[in-house]
C-alpha cells in the first residue's frame, strides 16, 4: 500500500519551482567529531547511525547539543513508508531542543550557552508569508522540492527530519542539529522550565493551540476531536482553556481515552469500538459540535473499499473520518485540520459540506506564531503539556521505542528521546 501511495503521488506531477530556497540545505560535517543520530532505512528501519557533526553553513545558523527530542505521531508516517520522498540515510525527527554550541555571524537573539526550543517548520522571516502574514510554516525560501510545488500550486516550508517534500533537512533525533536561520526558528526558554515542558513548544501544544484557533473555538462552545493522541489532547487542553463548554475525544484505544480522561476530568470520550463517532455523537449532542477537529491523519483507512483504493494508487487519503465530520458538525460550524494529508482523495462529501454552510481550515502549524502566546502560558502552569508524556528513554532505544509507539504497546503514548 505504501509503495502504492507514493507512487500515485510522484507520478501525478511534472516538476516546476518557483523559489530556490535561501538557505543551503545539506549541512556542511565536522568529520573529526561523530555524534549518535537515527536513520530512516525503510519500512519499519530506523537505526542508530554513527556521523559527522553539523557545523555552521551559513551565517544565519546556530548548531544545538540536543537535550531532548520526541517522537510524533507524523513520524509514524515514513515510519510505515507512506510518505514520499523519504531517502535512506535521512535523520529523522523534527521535535527537539538544546543548549546553544555554535553561533553564526548574523545571528543576533541567540548566543552560545543559550537553552533554546527549535520550531518544527523552518521559516527565513523575510518572504510574503513570514514577514506579512506569520505563515512560517508556509515560507517559500526553505524547502526546493519541485515535486510539492507542482502537486500543490506552491511549496509549504522546509520542515527538520521530515521527507525531501519538505525540504530533505536533518532532523532533531540525533546529538547534535543545525538549525537554519536561528533568529526565527528557535525560542529561548527559561532553565527553571524542565524539557518535559518546554520540548512540545515545538510542534505539539502549538498545532494542538493552531486546531482550536483554524476552529475559532470560544466560549461555551462544543468541540469534538477525531484523534486522542497528544496532538488531540493538547487541542482539547487549548480548547477548555479558551473556555470551550463541552469537549469529546474520539478514539478506538481505550488507553489514550483514559489517559487524557485521567489528566482532563473535563473531557467527554467516545470509543468508536461502541459504535461509529457519528452515531455516538448524535445521541450527545443534539445539533452536532460547533467546531470539529481532525488529528489523525491519511493512513488509517477503515472501510474495504479506501483501502483498496489506496492499495492500488486510486487515492492517497481516505475521506471517510472527513465525512464522518461534516455529517456530525452542525450547520454553519467549522471542521478543523491538523491531522496530515498528503495526495488525493475519492468520496468526498462535498454536497453536504456546501448544504450545511460549513468552513473548512487546515494546515501545517505557523509554530512561532504562536510562541508569545504560548510560552508565558507554560511558566505560569496555565497550559501543560507534560501530561502526554508517558516513555523517556536514551537515544539508543529509538528504533525499539518507533515499533512500541506505532503498535500501541505499553499505553505510549508520547515519548521523548535523550541523545545526550
Amino acid at each position: 500500500m505504501a509503495a502504492a501511495i507514493k507512487t500515485a503521488i510522484m507520478q501525478s506531477v511534472e516538476p516546476a519551482v518557483r523559489h530556490a530556497p535561501l538557505a543551503t540545505i545539506t549541512s556542511k560535517y565536522d568529520d573529526t567529531r561523530k555524534m549518535k543520530a537515527l536513520e530512516w532505512h525503510g519500512t519499519k528501519d530506523i537505526r542508530v547511525i554513527e556521523r559527522p557533526v553539523p557545523k555552521v553553513t551559513d551565517p544565519n545558523d546556530v548548531v544545538i547539543k540536543v537535550t531532548a527530542t520526541a517522537i510524533c505521531g507524523s513520524d509514524l508516517h515514513f515510519y510505515l513508508n507512506y510518505t514520499p520522498g523519504m531517502q535512506k540515510g535521512d535523520v529523522v525527527g523534527h521535535e527537539f531542543m538544546g543548549i546553544v554550541e555554535e553561533v553564526g555571524e548574523s545571528v543576533k537573539s541567540v548566543r552560545i550557552g543559550d537553552r533554546i526550543v527549535a520550531s518544527f517548520d523552518i521559516g527565513c522571516s523575510s518572504c510574503t508569508y513570514c514577514s506579512n502574514h506569520k505563515l512560517y510554516s508556509s515560507c517559500d525560501n526553505t524547502n526546493d522540492s519541485k515535486k510539492q510545488e507542482a502537486l500543490y500550486g506552491h511549496r509549504s516550508a522546509g520542515m527538520f527530519g521530515y521527507t525531501h517534500m519538505t525540504g530533505g533537512w536533518d532532523g532533531g533525533q540525533a546529538q547534535y542539529v543545525r538549525i537554519p536561520f536561528a533568529d526565527t526558528n528557535t525560542l529561548k526558554v527559561p532553565d527553571a522550565l524542565p524539557d518535559k515542558k518546554a520540548l512540545f513548544l515545538s510542534d505539539i501544544l502549538p498545532t494542538g493551540w493552531h486546531a482550536t484557533e483554524m476552529g475559532q473555538v470560544g466560549e461555551g462552545q462544543t468541540v469534538a476531536i477525531w484523534g486522542c493522541g497528544p496532538v488531540g489532547m493538547l487541542a482539547a487542553q487549548s480548547a477548555h482553556y479558551k473556555k470551550a463548554g463541552r469537549i469529546i475525544l474520539i478514539d478506538q484505544e481505550d488507553y489514550r481515552l483514559s489517559h487524557a480522561k485521567k489528566h482532563m476530568p473535563y473531557v467527554e470520550t467516545i470509543n468508536i469500538k461502541n459504535g461509529t463517532a457519528l452515531s455516538q455523537l448524535q445521541q450527545l449532542v443534539l445539533n452536532g459540535p460547533d467546531c470539529v477537529i481532525e488529528a489523525v491523519g491519511f493512513h488509517y483507512a477503515k472501510n474495504p473499499l479506501h483501502k483498496a483504493q489506496m492499495l492500488v494508487g486510486l487515492e492517497t487519503d481516505p475521506s471517510e473520518i472527513l465525512n464522518e465530520m461534516i455529517m456530525a458538525v452542525r450547520k454553519g460550524g467549522i471542521v478543523s485540520i491538523v491531522g496530515v494529508y498528503v495526495g488525493l482523495t475519492n468520496g468526498f462529501n462535498i454536497g453536504a459540506f456546501m448544504e450545511k454552510g460549513l468552513r473548512m481550515a487546515g494546515g501545517q502549524t505557523p509554530v512561532q506564531r504562536y510562541w508569545p502566546t504560548l510560552l508565558p502560558l507554560v511558566e505560569k502552569g496555565e497550559l501543560d503539556p507534560s501530561f502526554v508524556l508517558t516513555h523517556e528513554v536514551p537515544i539508543d532505544d529509538g528504533p525499539k521505542m518507533y515499533k512500541v509507539f506505532n503498535e500501541k504497546q505499553d499505553n505510549c503514548v508520547k515519548v521523548i528521546l535523550r541523545p545526550n
